[in-house]
């Protein structure tokens, strides 16, 4: 058996992908929101900062809507993600009211890292939704304005990079990333029956970018190579990220008692 991982997080964000949340048939899995918001209510109530970074507006949306395929245009996009987040976090409000938890969304664009008023806003916002007791805050990117394409930018990308820089900002010990693999492998195990997983990475080289695949699911923006990108990231300010399989949310559990599960990105020495 794997030793044990030293890991001490007191403050964690935990960073949910659209490929955990919906299900191949379209439907939003309300089981693993249900498991996600009991395993989130637990660490705060023992004395954890929690942080919720959740995709799925446009994925929620896409069902809600009924769509088969992810709109191309902008515009249309934003309006689904707009329909979808309302929906999502009503779901996330009923899932964490059954455990006395309230929850706070907050849509962000990326003015909080260009601009110092909007950072200084985010950050105040944050610290005070972290020093409450019963209150988790939930966030996604404001994908109603967010732009790419003109001078002005205000979009991330992707959640994964969000989570990283939202990690950053609240000054986190551990950034969990719950996708649909269960972590890194040294090729697409999809595609290489004998790749293998990869425990622990202290450094994105180019053999570890060469060994990520493309795009994920319909219905996100994310894939492994978005996940390095937010890795690279966490490394680069000394904090700690696992990539892990997010089918069961209790395995968030299993990380903080040290299991060598999903990969581990740190500098931190074991």
């Amino acid at each position: 058996m794997q030793n044990k991982r030293s890991i001490v997080a007191n403050r964690i964000v935990v960073k949910v992908g659209t490929s955990t949340l919906i299900r191949q048939n379209s439907k939003i899995n309300l089981t693993v929101i249900k498991d996600l918001a009991h395993v989130l209510s637990n660490l705060k109530k023992s004395g954890k900062d929690v942080v919720l970074v959740s995709s799925s507006a446009i994925g929620v949306g896409m069902g809600v809507l009924g769509l088969e395929t992810r709109p191309v245009k902008i515009s249309r996009q934003q309006a689904v993600a707009a329909v979808g987040q309302a929906e999502l976090m009503q779901i996330y409000n009923e899932a964490f009211h059954e455990y006395g938890m309230s929850v706070a969304q907050m849509l962000i664009t990326r003015d909080i890292i260009d601009y110092p008023e909007s950072h200084t806003n985010v950050m105040n916002s944050f610290q005070e939704l972290l020093s409450m007791d019963n209150t988790i805050p939930i966030v996604n990117e404001n994908d109603t304005v967010t732009v790419s394409e003109l001078d002005h930018h205000t979009k991330f990308g992707d959640n994964d990079q969000l989570s990283a820089i939202v990690a950053n900002l609240v000054d986190a010990d551990l950034l969990i990333m719950l996708s649909d693999i269960d972590g890194f492998y040294s090729a697409n195990p999809l595609k290489v029956p004998d790749a293998e997983l990869i425990q622990r990475i202290e450094k994105i080289n180019p053999e570890i970018i060469a060994a990520a695949g493309g795009h994920g699911t319909k219905y996100g923006t994310g894939g492994m190579t978005t996940k390095l990108k937010a890795a690279e990231l966490i490394l680069k300010h000394n904090q700690q990220m696992v990539l892990t399989n997010g089918k069961d949310p209790e395995i968030i559990n299993n990380i903080l008692a040290g299991e060598p599960v999903g990969t581990l990105f740190t500098k931190i020495p074991e």
